[in-house]
């Protein structure tokens, strides 16, 4: 029979650990650092007694009825069992005890203290005490000699000393250990074993070995090694047959001796702490300092054979049954499942092969008759270690190791194998199961009770899965050898008097999941099938599964399916999920994409939150949700175990809120699951973003603003889908998210960060940026305000939309100044004026510095960028290096030109603020600046947005440049080498200079726009 190995499970938290069995093997006992003694019946048992004993329990001993514990507040106290009755403190000492150990007939008790001493106590008179005093430093452990002769113990002093209990002096010293100051720095446990019924041998765990003392001589016979143990050997333990020995180092490797398993590994790869042999010799309970409980099934104690052959095939290596686990015990911690070992076919030969394919050296193992003897026990039996011998390995695959599919389970109800769980916790009520000798039943609670009355129904047919909705309750049974797999829904919600339906699935199917929504309800079957009914109990559309159903979940007209589409590799779990609508228009909005869950983890929670909007746990405690407006992508929002004290302290899920922004969870305590009694208390613990750099300032407000924007998403989900939505709490994430850029904003400009505030500007709305621009006008930093205010001009755009065709620019031209452009005397323009034939050309032309104006109607976004006008100029002209195309112009003479040009509206509360500062003014005359800001503001709020389109009548100045030759003085008139540097020679070109806003742009006035 091949080794088994158990999954562990949580039974204490992180610390040191001990474990016993009971005289039967019907209970396994355990204590740990959380002061708590538990009582399993078996590792599969959910709800074991447990017995508080202090602050810390460092170990426990259990025999004829009686429970010792070395406990942290100084004493040995005993507890009757299976009761768990206090029966009084067996002794004290001045510190902490920290071993304690029964002699084989249970008459005595040896317990060892970090006060240097060693006491050995009558059960049955505790005042009957004798105390060994020896040792420098505390004491690590002890162990009984089983003829009841000797008492072996070991210290942080570094000895291990043989000690004759009646003289109460030494025997034998022997300094094997590295000394340190206290149990808790020590190296290792040293936890000493005395081999049972015989007696002959003493195993002493040193560093990485174990050696083996014979009795009375005290001479070393052996040592016992391991090329795969690298780590020191923490515990030892025979077994009761005196044959087989198993060890548990600190590195997590545990090894037998002599049994068909010479080596197993465990699981977690923490520190084993804690060994005990079952009575039978089959099983071996340890524990490690994580607080969690293991178990090696399967192994032989039989002693008719000195010698066993372990004969494991390559095709063993996936031959792993775990139909038996919980559902969320299939994978290891670490994600990947341990590898079996595998030996050679030919029955003469043990040496083991690990599943490295490396062969190990067992030359250690000899133990040689001539030193070690032919010991014989009381039935006959010889102790005979296996030689070592070479021969040619199997094929051994060395690759990841496949994950086993999580088993299906229902979302919000705790392991069906529990006599009281739950069933169903989510945000409509509670589903209680219950299935002991005194009642089978289902109790329903509500809690709003205006929904429904609380429920009690008769489980009858061992329903294991239910769902709730504020419609009706769903149930599920699996099929038996009589009957077939049932679901069953209780209508409460129906106007009628028959509120039940009940519907038999086909022969050899069975429900895997069950899940309700708006009208409807949904079974997933072991037959990859997925079956609709309608709340009323009418058989709906059915459709196949990719692969088996891991879980479902429904809200309102949505229906979330996770299935495993495929197997996954090196612990990882290979996930799908589909997300479908059954509204009018039905679609499937998430087909069949992978599911991100943790590395190495499994699906531990799915559901929706109370706005609707999907989302799942997995073991790794991180929650994910649906981000609608990213491509239906998974953003992670929290992770539990940030909250969590000790790591095997878990958060059970019940519900999630987006607003406001909360998990509401239950704290679990060195557990997965809450006990149904007493009715446990929901924490709520808060939504985080996983940002880079939380701690600073500006990655505070970034986790914040893009918290709130994605949280936000579901107004929009709910708003398209005909739902009422709460306007006033999303004017508030909105205004929240504006505020936090404004903070952003401010920040990035102390920061002299001008592209950053550029870009989170480009976040704001466009009301928001005109703050912005004015902060960064009082901060002087003009650049930025420039293109902020073509950024606001920009979004004031995109807020218009679509605009009407405008009309074609008009000019009306009003003569200034004298020489050749000067008007009639009628005010009529010349008709030999070269104003008189510019008109609006039917080409696009293309203004100088990007700017593009349309002849027919203006450009969609016409953004002027003004040059940069130096400061001390009296006369602004343009930069040589600021100007695209440059035109040489002659020698000219220069007419100047008032003329009304017609532009496109422009919006901005400080555009519209200088046109009514006049107005406002005038109204109120006794108004400082503050004041008239504050003024403007409220009557700009006011405005409709087609009001606050400013369209501007702009005076522009043009100088017309007529040709002429160079005997024009140049001392009179202005002339192209002042504007662009050189003189060229004459063209018989028009241009025209147009200064406005502060930007000079060239055009030739040759009939069309340069």
């Amino acid at each position: 029979m091949p080794c088994e190995r158990k999954p562990m499970r949580y039974g204490h938290s992180e610390g040191q650990t001990d474990v016993c069995f009971d005289d039967t093997g019907n209970f396994i006992v355990t204590c740990g650092s959380d002061g708590d003694v538990r009582i399993w019946e078996s590792l599969d048992d959910d709800d074991p007694k447990s017995i508080s004993v202090g602050e810390k329990a460092y170990s426990c001993a259990l025999k004829n009825g009686k429970l010792v514990t070395a406990a942290a507040n100084n004493t040995v106290q005993m507890h009757t069992f299976p009761e768990g009755e206090p029966d009084g403190i067996l002794t004290r000492f001045t510190t902490n005890a920290t071993h304690v150990a029964y002699n084989s007939s249970g008459s005595r008790v040896a317990a060892g203290s970090s006060d240097f001493m060693v006491k050995v106590v009558e059960v049955s008179d505790s005042s009957q005490q004798k105390t060994l005093r020896g040792h420098n430093a505390p004491v690590l452990s002890v162990t009984f000699d089983p003829k009841d002769e000797f008492l072996a113990s070991a210290s942080c002093d570094g000895s291990v000393v043989v000690w004759k209990i009646e003289e109460q002096t030494q025997v034998i010293s022997w300094p094997l250990l590295q000394k340190s100051n206290d149990v808790t720095n020590s190296k290792s446990l040293c936890r000493l074993a005395w081999q049972p019924r015989v007696a002959k041998l003493l195993a002493v765990p040193v560093e990485t070995t174990v050696q083996l003392y014979q009795r009375d001589s005290w001479a070393l016979v052996s040592t016992l090694s391991d090329d795969l143990g690298t780590q020191p050997i923490n515990v030892v333990a025979w077994s009761p047959c005196g044959k087989f020995l198993a060890t548990g180092s600190i590195g997590g490797l545990l090894t037998v001796w002599d049994v068909e398993g010479k080596l197993c590994k465990h699981e977690k790869g923490y520190t084993v702490c804690g060994l005990a042999w079952h009575p039978s010799g089959t099983q071996i309970a340890y524990t490690d300092t994580e607080g969690c409980l293991g178990l090696l099934d399967g192994l032989s104690s039989s002693s008719s054979s000195s010698t066993m052959a372990i004969k494991k095939s390559y095709d063993d290596l996936f031959d792993d049954n775990d139909d038996d686990r919980p559902m969320d015990e299939g994978v290891s911690e670490s994600g990947s499942p341990a590898k079996n070992l595998v030996a050679l076919d030919d029955e003469d030969d043990d040496d083991l092969v690990p599943a490295t394919g490396r062969a190990r050296n067992r030359s250690s193992l000899k133990l040689g008759l001539d030193k070690l003897g032919n010991y014989e026990d009381d039935a006959g039996s010889a102790i005979v270690l296996p030689a070592a011998s070479a021969a040619p390995l199997h094929p051994v695959y060395e690759g990841p190791m496949p994950t086993p599919h999580q088993k299906a389970f229902q979302p919000g109800s705790t392991p069906a194998h529990l006599m009281h769980r739950f069933m169903m916790w989510n945000s409509v009520g509670i589903v209680r199961g219950y299935n002991d000798e005194r009642d089978n039943a289902v109790d329903v609670e509500f809690h709003d009770t205006a929904i429904h009355h609380a429920m009690h129904l008769t489980n009858s047919l061992g329903h294991t899965l239910a769902d709730l909705s504020h419609e009706a309750v769903l149930l599920a049974c699996p099929s038996t050898d009589e009957l077939a797999s049932k679901l069953q829904c209780l209508h409460f919600s129906s106007w009628d008097t028959n509120k039940e339906w009940m519907v038999d699935l086909p022969k050899g199917e069975d429900v895997r999941a069950v899940c309700l929504g708006q009208g409807w309800a949904a079974a997933a079957t072991s037959a990859l099938m997925l079956r609709l009914f309608s709340i009323g109990g009418v058989q709906r559309e059915l459709f196949s599964l990719p692969g088996p159903v891991v879980c479902m979940a429904g809200y309102g007209e949505q229906l979330l399916i996770v299935y495993h589409r495929g197997t996954g590799f090196d612990g990882d779990q290979a996930l799908g999920v589909q997300l479908l609508l059954f509204g009018r228009n039905r679609q499937q909005v998430i087909q069949g994409e992978p599911l991100p869950i943790s590395r190495r983890s499994h699906l531990s929670w799915l559901g929706f939150t109370a706005e609707g909007t999907p989302c799942f746990i997995d073991s790794e405690g991180v929650v994910r949700l649906l981000n609608r407006s990213l491509g239906n992508t998974w953003t992670p929002v929290c992770n539990t175990r940030d909250h969590c004290k000790g790591k095997s302290d878990h958060y059970w899920v019940v519900g999630v809120h987006e607003n406001p922004q909360q998990l509401r969870c239950i704290p679990c305590k060195g557990s997965r699951y809450p006990p149904t009694l007493p009715r446990p208390a929901v924490a709520v613990l808060p939504f985080k973003l996983p940002l880079c750099q939380t701690t600073t300032e500006k990655g505070q407000m970034e986790e914040q603003y893009w918290r709130s924007v994605l949280l936000q998403n579901h107004f929009g989900f709910l708003s398209s889908s005909g739902y009422e939505i709460d306007e006033e709490a999303q004017s508030r994430a909105q205004k929240e998210q504006q505020e936090l850029l404004m903070k952003m904003f401010a920040l990035s400009c102390k920061l002299e960060r001008e592209f950053r505030c550029v870009e989170l500007a480009e976040l704001m709305t466009q009301n928001v940026v005109t703050l912005a621009i004015r902060y960064a006008s009082r901060s002087r930093r003009m650049a930025l305000a420039q293109r902020l205010s073509e950024l606001a001009l920009e979004k004031a755009n995109q807020l218009q939309g679509p605009e009407e065709e405008e009309e074609p620019l008009q000019y009306t031209r009003r003569n200034t100044g004298g020489g050749t452009g000067r008007s009639s005397a009628g005010g009529q323009p010349r008709a030999t004026n070269v104003l008189d034939s510019m008109t609006s050309s039917s080409r696009k032309p293309t203004v100088l510095l990007g700017s593009s104006v349309s002849a027919g109607k203006l450009s969609k976004t016409p953004v002027l960028k003004p040059l940069a006008p130096r400061p001390k100029s009296k006369v602004p002209h343009p930069d040589r290096k600021q100007i695209l195309s440059c035109y040489y112009i002659p020698v000219a003479l220069w007419v100047k030109y008032h003329v009304f040009v017609c532009v496109r509206p422009k919006t901005g509360f400080q555009l519209w603020l200088e046109e009514n500062r006049k107005s406002i003014l005038a109204d109120n005359p006794d108004l400082e600046e503050t004041d008239v800001i504050k003024e403007a503001m409220g009557r700009f709020r006011n405005l409709s947005a087609g009001d606050r389109l400013v369209r501007h009548l702009s005076v522009v100045s043009i100088y017309v440049h007529y040709p002429c030759h160079r005997k024009f003085k140049r001392d009179n008139q202005p002339t192209t080498q002042k504007l662009f540097g050189k003189t060229s020679r004459p063209v018989c070109l028009f241009y025209a200079v147009v200064v406005y806003a502060g930007c000079w742009l060239v055009f030739p006035l040759n009939g069309a726009w340069g």
